[in-house]
């Protein structure tokens, strides 16, 4: 689908790289860091068969652009090809969505991500004012699992570089990362073991729509090669969303969705027109 208008840009990150960045649509500005290129050929059919789409981004902003002005940047996939190992800070990583925003035009704006990207979320609304609404999707905006990510990012990090090996017994053993693209995830995730995000959520401003989003199947047991981590994404949300809805989040708890399938456009698009309908009023 084209649309009128699309508008192409870039930004300057703060390793010196430039991100590209579209924007869609109109009404508030959505910050949306997805890949509006779907991927196509064997990637997209491995893709496929593990339930993900390969066209995720492209159906965000397709479903969207009616009701947001969509500015949709692929920050993991710039990261995935010019790692940011020893930088990726979450300073540092605000810092981007913020030039991404400038970039854009948008003085202000609301934002979704999904998985680490919800998390940069958190991030954020931790660093700026400028939020009109916050999507959080397959991550918990309290007591998330910080210091059992980091345990996951330094098992990745010890496998890239030879420090840990794998087991082949291990359904995870071939998951692991070049060593670059996983030091950069170890940096974030180091950065991070301490974060106060009960602080951080009690100090979003008022005026800010908040929606979280996780499948009610959301978790990951590691196996051993990874450390036997296990990592549940739907147990903080599910254990906290009384408390979550008293604090104005509008909980969505997708029942038999897991992380990947509790992120595709069919599970989502409802859930983000309705938030976006809250902020355009």
């Amino acid at each position: 689908m084209s649309y009128v208008g699309v508008m192409r840009t870039s930004a300057r990150l703060h390793d010196g790289s430039s991100i590209d960045i579209e924007v869609t649509g109109n009404g508030p500005n959505l910050l949306l860091p997805v890949n509006p290129i779907p991927i196509q050929g064997d990637q997209a059919e491995a893709m496929r068969q593990w339930g993900a789409d390969p066209a995720l981004g492209r159906n965000l902003i397709d479903g969207l652009a009616d009701m947001a002005r969509v500015i949709a940047f692929d920050y993991e996939g710039h990261v995935m090809a010019h790692p940011m190992p020893e930088t990726l800070t979450p300073r540092n990583l605000t810092g981007d969505f913020l030039a991404v925003a400038d970039a854009a035009g948008a003085d202000r704006f609301a934002y979704y991500g999904y998985s680490w990207l919800g998390l940069s979320g958190v991030q954020l609304a931790s660093a700026t004012d400028r939020l009109t609404g916050l999507a959080l999707g397959g991550w918990p905006p309290i007591d998330a699992p910080y210091k059992d990510m980091l345990k996951v990012t330094t098992a990745g990090w010890e496998l890239a570089t030879g420090q840990r090996h794998s087991q082949k017994e291990d359904a995870w053993a071939d998951a692991s990362l070049p060593p670059d693209q996983a030091r950069q995830f170890l940096t974030l995730y180091q950065h991070l073991e301490n974060f106060d995000d009960r602080a951080a959520e009690a100090a979003i401003g008022p005026g800010v729509e908040k929606v979280a989003i996780v499948g009610e199947k959301d978790e990951i047991q590691y196996g051993p090669t990874w450390g036997d981590v296990f990592v549940s994404l739907a147990a903080p949300t599910i254990r906290a969303r009384s408390e979550l809805e008293a604090r104005g989040w509008d909980v969505h708890v997708l029942e038999g969705l897991d992380h990947t399938t509790a992120m595709l456009p069919g599970a989502v698009l409802p859930i983000l027109r309705s938030w976006l309908e809250r902020i355009a009023r």
